[in-house]
């Protein structure tokens, strides 16, 4: 090729490459302006009633099925507890310590004698629901196997402080041998354990009622609509006037209940008030730092970020 042709064909590739450009600008102009007349006020009015009716019925139908799960689940016709209104579930509430007093009492009365707390010793109640007097007072009242002394012999001595609770059975198979094969769990953590916390153990206690017609409860077991299975191995626990609490409060079947359950929720989260105080304190102090950070980061480091570092080297 001739260098006179050259500069020829280099505008000849130029011109080319403009005139592809303009046309794909323009294609991809023309594409968003037809994406964007398809909206939905460019539709008919039959369309947009369909679409709007879609949506409704889709939305209801999804909220029907919701609420339906949760009442009721199909598969085993298992009733979920209802959600109850606790004094402590607030963001700021504390545990009704009186409540926790009241429902130590039920344990010990009515669920120790087959149910087992072997995680919490008699120091924890320190402070929460009883002095450290009465706690001693507790903590003496049960016999525990210590040693060996000083012969090699075993012994046994006053509770103290450090003791946990004692347990109903000595092992698990005593315990199923008691009970009809059924062993009763620990309820250390029981409210944490099952689905529902407070307000399943609550409905359990309280559910105790005569089958359906066509519903048949082999001997030995009761029927508790809140239970999986609806038959449960442990009789009906308590009813009005159980036991008298030492305060005067009138032992109905919901105040025991009530009372239990809150001690039942101490006992698996004793840090409970301790983390909501100190929450508290998160807020008041975030209160405090973030308007001062906002007004650092807005008037004092934006003459930092807005400057113009410019290099101008020597003449």
């Amino acid at each position: 090729m001739r260098d006179a042709e050259k500069p020829k064909m280099a505008a000849l590739r130029l011109a080319v490459c403009c005139s592809a450009g303009r046309s794909f600008l323009q294609s991809k102009n023309a594409l968003h302006a037809s994406r964007v007349n398809m909206s939905f006020a460019s539709l008919s009015k039959g369309r947009k009633v369909a679409i709007s009716t879609l949506g409704v019925l889709t939305a209801g139908g999804a909220g029907l099925a919701l609420v339906l799960h949760q009442s009721v689940k199909a598969s085993d016709l298992e009733l979920h507890p209802p959600s109850y209104p606790w004094s402590h579930n607030g963001l700021l509430s504390s545990l009704d310590h009186a409540s926790i007093r009241r429902g130590y009492q039920v344990y010990k009365q009515v669920c120790a004698a087959c149910h087992s707390m072997e995680y919490l010793a008699f120091r924890n109640l320190v402070g929460v629901s009883h002095t450290e007097e009465e706690v001693k007072g507790l903590a003496e009242e049960i016999e525990v196997v210590d040693g060996p002394d000083e012969s090699g012999e075993m012994f046994t001595r006053p509770g103290k402080l450090s003791d946990y609770f004692p347990k109903p059975y000595s092992n698990p198979e005593a315990a199923r041998a008691a009970n009809n094969g059924a062993l009763p769990p620990d309820l250390s953590y029981i409210v944490n354990a099952r689905h529902g916390a407070e307000d399943y153990v609550f409905s359990l206690l309280t559910g105790y009622c005569d089958p359906p017609a066509g519903v048949s409860v082999r001997e030995g077991l009761y029927y508790n609509p809140y239970f999986p299975g609806q038959a449960i191995a442990m009789a009906p626990p308590i009813y009005n006037e159980v036991l008298e609490y030492d305060d005067g409060t009138s032992a109905t079947m919901s105040q025991v209940a009530k009372d239990v359950c809150t001690f039942l929720r101490w006992a698996a989260e004793p840090e409970h008030d301790q983390r909501k105080r100190m929450g508290l304190k998160l807020l008041m102090g975030s209160a405090i730092l973030i308007p001062l950070v906002y007004y650092l980061k807005r008037h004092r480091w934006s003459v930092l970020k807005s400057r113009k570092i410019a290099y101008r080297p020597p003449k």
